[in-house]
């Protein structure tokens, strides 16, 4: 209710005019399809895609989709909200009634929270793997592909009924969020000499047990494994 007051405030409640005016038409369907692909199998294929082109795009997606999941976690506690095929907004559930997959079935929402419409994940991530495709791309139609990704996912989501047009915004926008974060996190060395680190810090007292812990330790050379 919160969230379709906010829209209603800001004249920005497009989702029942607009699968209104897709039903009937094959454009819903593929929306629909769009929708069930989008995180199962798309996602997954991209990133992979992004893997083999650019590895230090890959390495940016990886950890901006990472940090946009934990982000998300809290809000989906903090706020849980149904999406609008099930406030009885009079919006329907296309994809249950189009594809072999019933979102409503207890089979179905075992694997997924019915309740984490806020923020959008589909939005987000389809972003962000849209714009990491194109920059990894080495065609100007794929490159295209990819830039079209995003906004094609977010139309699914609005026409289908999963999401209302401010989830897709806070999903965008969380997911640039994570994206800051990867930028920082990727500035920070991954490999630490840890050991040498421990070592320089540690007091001498450590050093002289663990010297003598080691020499007290059975030698085990002739094994091969422990060559």
């Amino acid at each position: 209710d919160r969230v379709f007051d906010l829209e209603r405030a800001l004249g920005i409640d497009v989702e029942g005019p607009l699968q209104r005016a897709l039903l009937g038409t094959p454009w819903l369907t593929v929306l629909d399809w769009v929708y069930l692909l989008a995180q199962q199998v798309i996602l997954a294929a991209g990133i992979v895609y992004v893997y083999r082109r650019s590895r230090p795009v890959y390495r940016t997606l990886r950890t901006t989709l990472l940090a946009t999941w934990i982000l998300t976690l809290p809000v989906y506690a903090l706020f849980p909200t149904a999406p609008p095929r099930l406030t009885g907004l009079g919006l329907l559930d296309s994809v249950s009634s189009s594809t072999p997959v019933a979102l409503g079935s207890g089979s179905t929402t075992f694997f997924y929270n019915p309740y984490a419409a806020v923020p959008s994940r589909h939005a987000g991530f389809a972003r962000a793997l849209g714009i990491a495709a194109a920059l990894s791309a080495p065609s100007w139609a794929l490159r295209a592909a990819g830039l079209v990704w995003g906004p094609l996912v977010i139309l699914s989501i609005l026409a289908t009924g999963n999401h209302f047009v401010v989830d897709a915004a806070a999903g965008v926008l969380i997911t640039g969020i994570g994206f800051g974060l990867a930028l920082g996190i990727e500035r920070v060395p991954l490999r630490v000499p840890l050991l040498g680190a421990l070592r320089a810090a540690a007091p001498p007292a450590v050093g002289a047990i663990a010297v003598a812990a080691r020499r007290a330790l059975p030698r085990r050379t002739a094994d091969p494994a422990f060559a």
